[in-house]
């Protein structure tokens, strides 16, 4: 697996002093596609590799794994038990943490945070990065009882909390936490507004120029809520045939999610486009893009959409630190008719490339670099 001693120091070969990277383990659970990992391989790509590296320490029944990118960048993939087996899980921490003698853990993993970074202050991982990236909501009973459980507990084991809103970071550690907000940041010309690509994907997409097009992007889940969308669309049609709406991700409830539109007579409005990796061009065939999430820690798709200038509808438990244009639509996700109303109302309007609101704060470069001197600033007190 390489050198494993990753410790940063200088070792000087005659007059030149050479220095190693600084090697952070990245525990990240199952990488299924999902957005926390998403945003840890976009950061991974745009930090200044040759002074920080990531090892990535991965559940061993992950699905989609860059292992490919991750190590032509320099980085190296660790498959460990997930945590539903805590002996074996816990062990394997444990012997790797020993092995590798990282200075960094940065644990993405939430209120499961408590595991990786325990096993880190046994072995004496110095710097231990705890970073929420999501609440919590109705509609997953086990997993919320997990969470009340773990979450006293979220402070014990971090000597650092970071989080990727303030909604966030008060929801793990407390309202009067010390912890800061690291932006689910973005490549913000990837996804700003182009009419050509919008022609092109469209008729990619086989959507006619009148067709109002509604689009989701989310991993198939109950947080994530998309029967509610279905259920909206069957609302919404007789007030405006023209209609469709699009689904972007896979996961476990995507064919509950297909069976429904079928029972609603609803597949000849509704696209399935799968796992994707041109979101940023999807978004840009879209008319309007709806998120009525059961909870979120940010919702980056909800920027990513705004930054591609799209109407957005998102449920009232997603943070208002996601409407970075000021001119999103925050609706309670308990009654259909104000988003068919809403809708309803929406009309394809001109769109520009030029957004006004606080979308720098999202630029992955800026916030790249800006990780990076934090992870310096660790290791040189």
């Amino acid at each position: 697996m390489g050198d494993s001693d990753t410790r940063p120091r200088n070792t000087d070969v005659g007059r030149y002093s050479v220095q190693r990277p600084i090697r952070v383990a990245q525990i990240v659970g199952k990488m299924v596609g999902g957005g926390v990992e998403a945003v840890v391989m976009n950061y991974y790509r745009h930090i200044d590799r040759s002074k920080v590296q990531f090892d990535f320490l991965v559940d061993e029944d992950s699905t989609r794994v860059p292992e490919e990118e991750i190590t032509a960048l320099g980085g190296r993939v660790f498959r460990i038990p997930p945590y539903q087996h805590p002996i074996r899980y816990r062990r394997e921490l444990i012997r790797l943490m020993r092995e590798q003698q990282w200075p960094i853990v940065h644990s993405n993993i939430n209120t499961l945070s408590v595991f990786p970074l325990s096993a880190a202050k046994k072995v004496g991982v110095p710097v231990r990065i705890a970073h929420s990236h999501s609440t919590m909501g109705k509609g997953e009973f086990a997993k919320n009882v997990m969470k009340l459980v773990l979450r006293p507990f979220a402070n014990v084991y971090p000597t650092v909390r970071f989080a990727c809103s303030r909604y966030a970071g008060k929801w793990l550690f407390g309202k009067n936490a010390d912890f800061t907000v690291i932006p689910n940041a973005i490549e913000l010309d990837k996804f700003r507004f182009n009419a050509e690509t919008r022609k092109q994907t469209r008729k990619e997409l086989g959507i006619s120029d009148d067709t109002f097009l509604i689009g989701h992007v989310g991993r198939f889940m109950p947080q994530k809520n998309q029967t509610f969308l279905v259920d909206v669309l069957t609302g919404l049609l007789p007030k405006r045939p023209d209609v469709m709406l699009a689904f972007v991700g896979d996961g476990p409830d995507k064919p509950a999610v297909q069976q429904h539109v079928e029972e609603l007579g609803m597949a000849d409005h509704v696209l399935f486009l799968g796992q994707r990796s041109d979101v940023n061009r999807l978004y840009q065939a879209f008319d309007a893009f709806c998120l009525p999430s059961l909870y979120e820690g940010l919702g980056i798709v909800a920027v990513e959409a705004q930054v591609a200038d799209l109407p957005c509808l998102l449920s009232d438990v997603v943070p208002s630190e996601a409407d970075v244009t000021a001119s999103s639509y925050f609706l309670q996700i308990t009654d259909v008719k104000p988003w068919i109303e809403t809708l309803s109302n929406l009309h394809s309007s001109k769109r520009s490339d030029q957004i006004s609101g606080d979308i720098e704060e999202y630029d992955i470069q800026r916030c790249a670099n800006s990780l990076v001197k934090k992870y310096e600033s660790f290791i040189c007190k």
